[in-house]
């Protein structure tokens, strides 16, 4: 199902003022909050929907990415159609864990059943116990998926890291956990992904997000610069009169999708301009001779 316009589902317009997006989103919050309609799961999903349409529009950042690339250029609230499969459930989704079932026959049932709370493999009453465990991955691990090695009952076992998992998911590794009581299974495994944050980048779910900062010259010119993803440095080019704050997408170059054939995200670069600091004389005033071309006794730039 597409996503609607953010400034639609609010009921305000593109140049709309921070403070009509406040009072709007106030407005609309109060009418389809859950707790003044209980059990109306049309109202959770009103509620859901201008919640995240206030989230992005209440940043100017996001706000200036949505405005520039659509759905596309705010992947934290990224979901239908392409999304994170995984995404949404309760209000936000902050801090949920998704558990993907990698032992026994698994599948998707099991991966619903996990999640939901149906389907999966019949599992008896009479269990072993839940363990717990946490492994640690590096920025490019999570992006890429990778494969650690973790001890659980004396033994070292493999788990596989799905490429795009994200920082607070867990993987559920069937019947590794405690042993079974007379009669029953074993339990389960969870291990809990902690990612940690890059020096230069950051991410908002498959979307990663990064800064480069240009002098004002450049800016003005136009020039191009090597910009750091996670596939190396790509060439990028910055076109003439850039100002500060404006987007830039560099498509494919950010976080898989999850079960989507490969499919990533882009990584969005913010440009900061950047304000000299301790000018020449000489400097100065070619810079007042910019500011009031009238006085000015040559061409400046050339």
């Amino acid at each position: 199902m597409a996503k609607r316009d953010y400034y639609e589902v609010l009921g305000v317009g593109k140049n709309a003022s921070d403070d009509e997006i406040k009072k709007a989103y106030r407005k609309l919050a109060i009418k389809y909050h859950p707790d003044k309609n209980p059990g109306d799961k049309v109202a959770e999903e009103k509620f859901k929907e201008v919640s995240e349409a206030h989230d992005v529009l209440s940043d100017k950042q996001k706000r200036a990415r949505y405005d520039q690339f659509g759905h596309a250029g705010v992947g934290g609230a990224a979901g239908g159609a392409g999304g994170n499969p995984f995404a949404g459930g309760g209000f936000g989704g902050a801090g949920q864990s998704f558990n993907f079932d990698f032992g026994g026959a698994g599948g998707l049932d099991d991966i619903l059943g996990s999640i939901f709370g149906f389907g999966g493999a019949g599992r008896r009453s009479m269990r072993g116990e839940d363990y717990h465990t946490t492994i640690v991955l590096n920025f490019e691990e999570a992006v890429f998926g990778t494969t650690k090695v973790i001890s659980s009952n004396g033994k070292d076992l493999k788990v596989k890291i799905p490429e795009g998992i994200d920082d607070g998911m867990s993987i559920r590794l069937t019947g590794k956990g405690g042993p079974a009581p007379k009669g029953g299974e074993k339990g389960d495994l969870y291990v809990t992904v902690r990612v940690k944050p890059h020096k230069h980048l950051t991410r908002e779910g498959n979307i990663i997000l990064s800064e480069k900062t240009v002098s004002m010259v450049d800016a003005a010119l136009g020039t191009e610069v090597d910009v750091e993803t996670v596939d190396g440095n790509v060439r990028m080019k910055v076109p003439a009169g850039t100002q500060s704050g404006t987007p830039f997408k560099l498509s494919g170059h950010g976080v898989p999708l999850m079960r989507s054939d490969g499919h990533r995200g882009p990584h969005i670069v913010t440009i900061i301009v950047e304000t000299p600091r301790n000018l020449s004389k000489k400097q100065k005033e070619l810079l007042e001779e910019f500011q009031n071309p009238k006085n000015k006794k040559k061409g400046f730039w050339g």
